[in-house]
């Protein structure tokens, strides 16, 4: 069973930085995509960053040149770096993986981490 958990979360000031890591546990199974998505009170999920099959980063236009994705294959751990903060980027952050292993695919979520950025 694959499991998804997110860290890193919590309150900074505009113009902060923070690294979000999610940590994607189980075994036999390979990582096809992960990305990270965040959620505002009452506004719709939007795409942060993604890796999809190992390629390159890509990133929502709103972070662009501000976050950065990476991914530490050995330690199946993706990490956030988010710089130059705003209070726009205040939501709940989840990481989302698709993962697949010698019978079966699937797509997964983390519980996510609160990001909050004060004025």
């Amino acid at each position: 069973q694959v499991q998804v958990v997110e860290s890193g979360g919590a309150s900074a000031e505009s113009g902060g930085s923070l690294r979000l890591s999610c940590v994607v546990s189980g075994s036999g199974f390979r990582i096809n995509y992960i990305g990270w998505f965040r959620q505002a009170p009452g506004k719709e999920r939007q795409l942060v960053a993604e890796i999809d099959n190992g390629g390159s980063p890509n990133y929502g236009a709103s972070v662009r040149g501000r976050f950065t994705m990476s991914m530490d294959n050995a330690k199946k751990t993706a990490y956030l770096q988010m710089t130059n903060l705003k209070p726009e980027d205040t939501a709940v952050y989840r990481c989302n993986v698709l993962a697949e292993d010698a019978v079966r695919s699937g797509t997964y979520w983390g519980q996510g981490t609160q990001v909050t950025v004060s004025s």
